[in-house]
């Protein structure tokens, strides 16, 4: 790898199918241009490029990146959590 070129990683995680691709891109790569070059998208047509992330931080697709970035693709939630707790408990309480 080159002083001109960092390396990313880039993670899916869907039900059931976990995926991580590991690049070297050139140092002034976007958030966006990691995941085009991962071909994720056109294996997984259902990302949501608004639900991006480095590092457990939720950011826009236009974030630069940094050498040894984890680019994290993540999906929606299913339910409110709050609800989900609360109706959690109300199965445990009977």
């Amino acid at each position: 790898m080159s002083a001109a070129e960092i390396s990313v990683e880039v993670v899916v995680a869907l039900p059931g199918r976990q995926v991580l691709r590991r690049l070297s891109l050139p140092a002034d790569s976007s958030l966006a241009d990691a995941i085009r070059a991962s071909s994720l998208l056109a294996e997984f047509p259902q990302i949501d490029l608004s639900r991006v992330g480095i590092h457990g931080r939720l950011v826009q697709p236009e974030a630069r990146l940094r050498d040894g970035d984890r680019v994290e693709i993540y999906r929606p939630l299913e339910g409110d959590p709050k609800d989900i707790r609360r109706k959690r408990a109300q199965r445990q309480g009977k």
